[in-house]
């Protein structure tokens, strides 16, 4: 293939110093020739998901956020909260590239046949470091797109899509028939109520607002409980009668929500018991927590029996634990849905630049529902 590939190129990278800043900045990085086993991509889309921000941001207080370099060179710096320090103590002075996943055209191949036979086709990656002009990276981990596919449409193939899937998955395999999902207006959430609804799994939507609630219902949600509503338990616990879920995925983490979860689902489990029992229900109760939006402590008020489980869940080990077969299942199915089922919709499109100017750091850092911002660093 006789595209140009530049001996160095733009890549945005993340630091927290010692004395508690947090600094963006672009830095020129080589792009090496790639071994046998691996590919160059061009970057053409790489989405900011909130996993991507607990990185690229980390604890920093972004009320402390300001501008400076200049507009060629543009860096960001934002105070990082003392309290939060001695937690950060692996990555002090480290310059971290950000990105968890994206998708290119491959401009260059090892000399592998599995690497050759990637040359000239759109992919999408995951892998870590997309946002950035170009990535090299090993050709396992890349996933053809359809021809006609752009971009745009195949950058969040791997997040998202396999993290609902992950879900799903996850019911099955630990004997569970039904789904509670918190922030459930969420691209992903939105995602999963469309799985849910294809392979008929019972789901319970939590949202944090009567909008949220009503986006929902539109898009064909059967149970919606809006978490700000004073009658918000009183719904939890008829929704979790009626699709007898007992395994709860939360993206908030922090707050009295998982708590609630548990106790509505023992609540449910125990309506039509002839006995009562000091230990509860026999019937076990599951919530993993996958995310955080909420980074307060998680409080747990014991009001739901003895048979219960609070963990967390990432999609990494999970997709370790099913195995390579397993991926490549879940991944053709992202792949076949690629605009349907497993689409994401863009609130903006940016450069590696545009991501670096305070007032669009604040935006994509609002974390608001049907807001996604989608980095191109070919915009560069």
């Amino acid at each position: 293939m006789t595209t140009h590939v530049p001996e160095t190129a733009l890549q945005l990278r993340s630091v927290i110093t010692k004395d508690a800043t947090l600094e963006l900045s672009l830095a020129r990085v080589a792009v090496p020739a790639p071994k046998p086993d691996e590919v160059v991509v061009r970057v053409e889309g790489s989405p900011i998901n909130p996993s991507d921000l607990g990185l690229l941001l980390g604890p920093a207080d972004m009320r402390t956020l300001k501008g400076e370099g200049t507009k060629e060179n543009p860096r960001v710096t934002a105070q990082v909260p003392q309290s939060a320090m001695q937690g950060l103590a692996a990555r002090l002075g480290e310059s971290m590239p950000v990105g968890n996943e994206g998708a290119g055209v491959v401009v260059r191949a090892g000399d592998s046949p599995e690497a050759q036979a990637l040359t000239g086709k759109l992919v999408a990656m995951i892998g870590g470091a997309m946002y950035a002009q170009y990535r090299v990276i090993r050709a396992s981990d890349c996933m053809p797109l359809p021809d006609g596919t752009k971009p745009a449409e195949g950058a969040s193939c791997f997040v998202n899509p396999l993290t609902a899937l992950g879900m799903v998955e996850t019911m099955r395999r630990e004997g569970h028939s039904a789904l509670v999902h918190t922030a459930a207006a969420s691209n992903l959430g939105q995602m999963l109520l469309r799985i849910c609804r294809n392979d008929a799994v019972p789901l319970v939507n939590i949202v944090r607002n009567a909008q949220q609630a009503e986006l929902l219902r539109k898009q064909g949600a059967k149970h919606v409980c809006d978490s700000s509503s004073s009658a918000f338990m009183d719904a939890l616990i008829e929704a979790l009668k009626d699709t007898r879920a007992t395994l709860a995925f939360d993206a908030i983490g922090g707050g009295k929500l998982a708590s609630q979860i548990l106790t509505g689902m023992e609540t449910a489990a125990t309506a039509n018991a002839k006995t009562f029992s000091r230990y509860g229900s026999s019937v076990h109760k599951q919530v993993y927590i996958y995310g955080g939006l909420d980074t307060g402590p998680t409080e747990l008020t014991r009001g739901y029996g003895m048979v219960w489980g609070l963990g967390g869940w990432l999609l990494t080990p999970f997709l370790q634990k099913i195995g390579v077969e397993g991926r490549q299942k879940l991944q053709a199915r992202v792949v076949a849905e690629l605009t349907t089922t497993f689409a994401s919709h863009y609130t903006r499109t940016i450069s590696l630049r545009q991501a670096l100017e305070p007032a669009v750091v604040t935006d994509y850092n609002r974390k608001a529902t049907g807001e996604k911002y989608l980095i191109n660093p070919a915009l560069d």
